[in-house]
């Protein structure tokens, strides 16, 4: 267990390896969820990706180009649980 002190400004500073152990890098945002009895969960705050970051990641990877039906039929069978 890693102790940790509260300054009169009521400031904590986490130690490296607790930074390291969270996977929390310089300029990375935490989230801290509070629980009951006076506990608390701390995490690496992890941005939810965006439709303009997925939009193109497969662009140039495959020269097989689908139709409309194709797609849907595809997902029809993803859905069902087909492979």
């Amino acid at each position: 267990m890693t102790t940790l002190t509260v300054t009169s400004r009521g400031q904590v500073t986490l130690r490296k390896e607790v930074l390291q152990h969270l996977g929390i890098k310089p300029g990375d945002k935490i989230e801290l969820d509070l629980l009951p009895g006076g506990r608390g969960m701390l995490k690496v705050a992890r941005p939810a990706g965006a439709i303009d970051n997925f939009v193109g990641l497969l662009a140039g990877r495959s020269k097989k180009v689908a139709t409309i039906e194709e797609i849907s039929a595809a997902a029809a069978k993803g859905w069902a649980g087909k492979k």
